[in-house]
């Protein structure tokens, strides 16, 4: 088997250079056109290393990428992010005459210092390496989008003043707001699809509290549950919360107390043994636990069926 080629490219004046453009106007951030991208014809499989984030939409790619658990293949609409120092796949699909047609934001994180967005940005969750689920833009989603591009383009081409990062760090701070009104968006208009992780979720969760071997696994995890349903934890997170306006650790307590109250009202086994059985090390934490979500002790619910 093939070993893909690693390309490691640590400034935007780098890439610049790599991709056939003109050198940057700033350092630290770039609005590149996706037209002027010149790559060898025989570009074979490699993987792609970044020192900057990157925001874009584009056509015409002639190649699959593939970011943590998604795979995009650029059709059209697809909104990419990717954070810094993370692993892009790129897989060629062969010779094609596709026009290319977008955009590519780049970012240094150094542009950012000083400013609110150093922090805050780490909270979007489109830019986690594992995110499943990728951003798709309507016509009217792109259209807004592209508006803020251009003004950042603008701004980014015009004289640099005292102003100019503080304008292009709102217009930024804006295309991240609109990105995740849209991907909240998404979780509506795909509600067939996260009903249907729903329905896996709840069949997991009874599957697993069912189990004779609760004893040696212990408690299922948020990042067992979000790994076997292929969607990174933030984004089962921000799924169920839309869902049922509880985060993923809520969801599985509920299900484990439901499974606590059956053992309680139909068998005789002591509330140590249920906590054993439902993978507690010690009753104490199961006993806690099953009060916060029912304000009752377990035994006082079990009394309550007699």
């Amino acid at each position: 088997m093939a070993v893909s080629k690693t390309e490691h490219i640590k400034t935007i004046s780098e890439f610049h250079k790599l991709r056939g453009l003109s050198q940057p106007a700033h350092p630290l951030i770039s609005v590149v056109d996706y037209s002027l991208i010149k790559r060898p014809a025989d570009i074979g499989e490699r993987n792609l290393i970044f020192n900057f984030y990157q925001i874009s939409i584009k056509r015409g790619m002639n190649a699959k990428m593939v970011y943590g658990q998604q795979e995009y293949d650029y059709d059209e609409g697809v909104m990419f992010f990717a954070a810094p120092n993370q692993v892009c796949k790129i897989q060629p699909n062969g010779n094609s005459t596709a026009q290319r047609l977008g955009w590519i934001l780049l970012i240094h994180p150094d542009f950012f210092w000083n400013t609110p967005l150093a922090k805050t940005i780490k909270q979007y969750e489109f830019f986690g390496y594992s995110v499943n689920e990728a951003l798709w833009l309507s016509e009217k989603e792109e259209a807004t989008i592209n508006h803020i591009i251009q003004n950042i383009e603008q701004e980014y081409y015009s004289t640099i003043d005292k102003f100019s990062k503080q304008i292009i760090i709102s217009q930024i701070e804006s295309l991240l707001s609109y990105s995740e009104r849209f991907y909240n968006r998404q979780f509506i208009t795909r509600e067939k699809s996260n009903h249907q992780i729903l329905e896996r979720l709840e069949i997991l969760l009874t599957d697993y509290f069912n189990a004779d071997d609760l004893v040696s696994k212990g408690l299922p995890t948020v990042q067992y549950i979000a790994d076997t349903l292929n969607v990174s934890p933030k984004y089962l997170s921000s799924l169920l919360k839309f869902l049922t306006g509880q985060s993923t650790q809520q969801y599985i307590h509920d299900k484990l107390i439901d499974k606590a109250k059956e053992r309680l009202s139909t068998t005789n086994l002591t509330v140590s043994e249920i906590a054993y059985e439902l993978g507690f090390e010690h009753s104490q934490s199961f006993s806690k636990l099953f009060k916060v979500k029912t304000k009752l002790s377990p035994l006082e619910f079990r009394q309550s069926f007699n």
